[in-house]
């Protein structure tokens, strides 16, 4: 089965822009607390990331959303002020239990305000709307499905963790693709054509299946994830609890015994 996909993976800021003002989007704010209250885009709401991760579960999901006014046709766009990770990992989860419409603000909040947009600190009303769980488990990587799945001829690992991180211990086979390599100077993700030379570059390409991970909580990683439907590659898994569940199973780890000084640079 394909796995769901979002109309848009980013969404750039003159949309977002029009459709805040048109009251037809729900924008949300993963940024904690305190900085949101400071000041945020007009009408967003905030969902800080630590939230939803201290409980994930579809049900906790499902109440969350749904107390954000979130419906089963609602538009939704997420932006964070950390290169698109945090905000990945939400839009991600929100993918995971079934809800089509999320994607990207295409840049950081600092770059909004770079831009001289309007901010606002008012906290819009809430009235909580009611969404459905469609679980879509052809998203998600487990330690037990990546285990069976790596030796694959047709599954490619990504490893998005800073690249000295990866020569030093990795899951065994796993390609490195640093998350700082994804970026452009303004925008969370490259362009869909130089995207697509970087992963060339990379042998990440074709009809494979790919599994994304990083370090702990699938942050880093999901931001690749939208990289790769970004350069259209739809076949792509995340390993949410990735390397630090990885290693503390006991799994096997592989290390890069011949690295050259030109293996630390990001790109």
């Amino acid at each position: 089965m394909c796995c769901l996909t979002s109309p848009k993976i980013t969404s750039d800021v003159d949309s977002v822009r029009s459709e805040v003002r048109d009251n037809s989007i729900t924008l949300i704010d993963v940024r904690r607390e305190d900085d949101y209250k400071k000041e945020h885009i007009p009408n967003s709401i905030n969902l800080p990331l630590a939230k939803l991760l201290a409980d994930d579960s579809p049900e906790n999901v499902q109440k969350l959303i749904q107390s954000l006014g979130i419906g089963d046709e609602t538009r939704v766009v997420i932006y964070d002020d950390t290169f698109g990770a945090l905000s990945s990992r939400v839009a991600w989860t929100m993918e995971y239990l079934g809800h089509s419409d999320v994607s990207l603000l295409e840049t950081t909040f600092s770059n909004w305000k770079t831009l001289g947009l309007e901010t606002d600190t008012t906290i819009p009303n809430i009235q909580n709307k009611i969404h459905s769980v469609k679980l879509q488990p052809e998203i998600l990587a487990t330690s037990d499905y990546l285990e069976s799945a790596k030796s694959r001829d047709d599954v490619l690992l990504i490893d998005n963790r800073e690249r000295l991180n990866y020569l030093e211990q990795h899951i065994p086979g796993a390609i490195s693709l640093p998350y700082r390599t994804l970026a452009s100077n303004d925008k969370i993700l490259r362009p869909k054509e130089d995207m697509k030379r970087l992963l060339d570059n990379r042998g990440i390409s074709g009809n494979s299946e790919i599994i994304t991970y990083c370090g702990s909580v699938g942050t880093l990683s999901g931001l690749a994830y939208y990289a790769l439907k970004s350069a259209g590659l739809p076949n792509a898994k995340l390993y949410v609890r990735s390397f630090k569940e990885w290693k503390n199973l006991q799994k096997p780890t592989a290390k890069q015994e011949d690295a050259n000084y030109w293996d630390l640079s990001a790109e």
